[in-house]
């Protein structure tokens, strides 16, 4: 069995920056696709973006050019960085093995709040 432990998130006025870190337990974390999803309060969650293996990446459109999501195997650690933040950015961040949200209900962990306002 996996987890996941969050950190990282923030206050942040519009345009301000944060890094987030995911720490992973387990000894096959270097196998995985990773992924980073969101929660906006009233909304679904939602995939932000994604890593393979072989640090192939992938992101939603609503933060591509603005986010970037990288991984440190030895560390077990997935990171985002988000730069250029919009209040739209304002969600609960989570991290996980990147799943099929529709068919498949993973376990999630705390998530870190990232709450972006002027």
């Amino acid at each position: 069995q996996v987890q996941f432990v969050e950190s990282g998130g923030g206050l942040v006025q519009p345009g301000g920056s944060l890094r987030l870190s995911c720490a992973a337990s387990g000894s096959i974390f270097s196998t995985y696709v990773m992924a980073w999803y969101r929660q906006a309060p009233g909304k679904q969650r939602e995939l932000v973006a994604t890593i393979t293996s072989g640090r192939s990446t992938n992101y939603a459109d609503s933060v591509r050019g603005r986010f970037s999501i990288s991984r440190d195997n030895a560390k077990k650690t997935v990171y985002l960085q988000m730069n250029s933040l919009k209040p739209e950015d304002t969600a609960v961040y989570y991290c996980n093995r990147a799943v099929d949200l529709a068919r498949v209900s993973p376990s999630w962990g705390q998530g870190t709040q990232v709450t972006v306002s002027s």
